[in-house]
């Protein structure tokens, strides 16, 4: 039964990564939680790892099918691609050592503060490159990589929970907003999912082998599979026939999305 939500979680994740550019931290890291309740406390820290190595995919996949034209707005990043991945792996190390109530916590703070932050500060709902307007989109600064990909890393969230908003308020559409995200989400996910499958894996709570969980390093193999079967070919369907979503709507839905998983990990938390 775990494995048939799963499978379902992969399908809405797929969805998500396309439209909102969150390769899967948000939706899967609730999820993964839910399953792994026979870890304890370790099952967030579990949930988080999983979380980065089904973004390596889905981002990865999502970026591969992503048409050049849009993809060329990145042109010139690698100085800000370099200092995700640098900051991705500092923030997969950090949540080896930190409790896993903090980290469960901290999940929750973040999400409900950007959430916060798309609602109340200009910028998000009407990006200012929009409406006619003649200036261009701005570039990310480098330098935002390195925090940019140690938090995201951290938590699980992916790149995207703090790149879609930052590509908005520089001037970007929703949709393109969405899309850059997952070539910056594969940035800091791909080292972090190497530390987090080199990490040893926690103990299960009833004494079950950890093998039979299917946990290699902190990653749940098996969950990452199912939710990995549901999302890909979502992917592709959505990446060949893009909705088309008025831009407004699509920014209220990805607010709406926090507040659900702000809501769900609330009421999970240990």
């Amino acid at each position: 039964m775990d494995l048939l939500v799963l499978l379902g979680v992969g399908l809405l994740t797929g969805t998500t990564t396309v439209l909102f550019g969150f390769g899967g931290g948000f939706v899967t890291v609730p999820a993964v939680v839910w399953a792994d309740s026979a870890l304890g406390g370790e099952a967030t820290r579990v949930a988080v790892a999983t979380s980065v190595v089904v973004m390596v995919v889905n981002a990865g996949f999502a970026t591969a099918v992503t048409p050049r034209r849009t993809l060329a707005a990145l042109r010139g990043g690698g100085p800000l691609l370099l200092l995700l991945a640098a900051g991705g792996a500092a923030g997969a190390f950090a949540t080896r050592l930190a409790p896993p109530a903090l980290t469960h916590w901290a999940f929750v703070a973040y999400t409900a503060v950007t959430l916060a932050d798309v609602l109340l500060r200009p910028g998000f709902l009407r990006p200012r490159g929009q409406a006619g307007s003649s200036v261009p989109p701005r570039p990310l600064p480098a330098l935002v990589g390195a925090p940019v990909g140690a938090l995201a890393a951290f938590l699980g969230v992916g790149g995207s929970v703090m790149t879609v908003p930052a590509m908005r308020r520089a001037g970007h559409p929703m949709r393109v907003a969405a899309a850059l995200a997952n070539p910056l989400t594969l940035a800091l996910s791909l080292p972090a999912a190497t530390v987090h499958l080199a990490t040893a894996a926690p103990a299960v709570a009833d004494g079950t082998p950890v093998g039979l969980v299917g946990l290699v390093g902190l990653v749940d193999l098996r969950a990452a599979t199912a939710l990995l079967l549901g999302a890909l070919p979502v992917i592709a369907l959505l990446r060949r026939h893009p909705p088309h979503i008025p831009d407004r709507v699509h920014a209220w839905a990805y607010a709406g999305l926090l507040g659900v998983v702000v809501a769900a990990m609330a009421l999970s938390g240990p």
